[in-house]
């Protein structure tokens, strides 16, 4: 098993080659600008518009939250529960992620929260699991807390023969990495980044960034 500092590391430096900066979470600055809100609250609403979806779903939804001026904790709080819903129906189990942005934005105001917020109570809030959580902390709060998705869990599995709970993965990683937010920020979306290029449940390993690394080659 590999697993030291430097190994992963190197991964890092190999996807950062290969990909570029991801520049991820990504926010409408001028949006923000122009209304006066702030773009750690579209942070958070993506955070829990992207459960069990892709990013391609949720950007539909957020369109239209911007269309109407609802982008916000403020936004989502003042508009209807029904027409909450309508708005972000393109990211899937809409009636459900309506009320869990209400509870949210109400939790999570004003949005510096997310600064100091203990994880342990974030977690306690409505629709907040551990992945949802941790890129409200990273993303949102600036505090060096690893994010753990289904594509970090198999990218791991494939390149490291390393298994475990999301506890234990986010553990490993922050445990080889430096406690660095801006390293943890570009390495989930670089890992993310590579599972949907190469890295996928049936992976295409020719052409693969990784390969030199991976103890599972092509077969």
């Amino acid at each position: 098993m590999r697993s030291s500092r430097s190994d992963l590391l190197e991964v890092y430096e190999l996807l950062l080659r290969s990909y570029g900066e991801q520049n991820w979470w990504p926010v409408d600055e001028e949006y923000h600008r122009e209304h006066g809100t702030d773009p750690r609250e579209e942070i958070v609403i993506g955070a829990v518009l992207t459960q069990n979806t892709s990013w391609r779903n949720v950007k539909k939804a957020i369109e239209n939250l911007k269309r109407e001026g609802a982008l916000s904790f403020e936004g989502v709080l003042n508009t209807p529960l029904d027409k909450l819903e309508e708005l972000i129906r393109p990211s899937g189990y809409y009636r459900q992620k309506a009320r869990r942005l209400k509870v949210v934005s109400e939790k999570l105001s004003p949005v510096s929260k997310v600064e100091s917020i203990g994880r342990e109570e974030l977690l306690s809030i409505e629709g907040i699991g551990r992945e949802t959580a941790d890129v409200i902390l990273l993303y949102a709060g600036g505090r060096p807390y690893f994010v753990i998705d289904a594509y970090t869990k198999r990218i791991v599995e494939r390149i490291f023969g390393v298994r475990g709970s999301y506890e234990e993965l986010r553990s490993w990683f922050e445990g080889n990495l430096p406690k660095d937010v801006e390293l943890y920020k570009e390495f989930h979306a670089l890992l993310d980044e590579h599972a949907k290029r190469f890295c996928r449940k049936d992976p295409l390993c020719e052409g693969c960034p990784l390969t030199q690394v991976c103890i599972q080659p092509s077969r």
